[in-house]
């Protein structure tokens, strides 16, 4: 249970950290692309989660972002009118973009509500990965649980 779906291992996430320093202490942080792949999980508190971190961080940046900011941008943004905003935008968008995050082409379009649907089918999709990876090792968690309790608890 210590390697979380879609995420590279502790030593890539610890080499992308970021640092913040807080009154006299300093703290590590797992990356923004990092924490975002985290969050893509099936339980329902994680998904406002995802929209906002990325938001955040467009509105921060927007004026001024690096290569790595708009692809990021690109693949994570989960607010219709800003991917369309962002698209419209930066038309120098890379075609293999479009290949991994197929619905940019309605972000092109300006189909804002088949935008919303897709938006939400890959969330539904991300849902369903991150049930099937854990189903086994929740299985396997489980039966250690058992195997434990003596039987005079059962």
């Amino acid at each position: 249970m210590t390697k979380m779906r879609g995420v590279d291992s502790f030593p890539k996430l610890w080499s992308r950290r970021t640092t913040v320093s807080v009154h006299d202490s300093t703290i590590e942080l797992m990356s923004l692309p990092d924490l975002v792949q985290a969050k893509k999980t099936q339980r329902d508190k994680d998904w406002p989660m995802v929209r906002r971190l990325v938001e955040v961080n467009y509105f921060a940046n927007r004026e001024n972002p690096t290569l790595e900011q708009l692809r990021f941008w690109f693949l994570e943004l989960r607010t219709p009118e800003l991917l369309i905003e962002l698209v419209l935008e930066r038309s120098e968008l890379p075609p293999q973009l479009f290949r991994k995050r197929p619905l940019l082409r309605l972000a092109k379009a300006k189909n804002e509500s088949l935008l919303a649907d897709a938006i939400l089918e890959e969330e539904k999709r991300e849902r369903a990965a991150d049930q099937q990876y854990w189903k086994p090792l929740k299985k396997e968690l489980e039966m250690l649980r058992h195997a434990r309790v003596p039987q005079s608890k059962r």
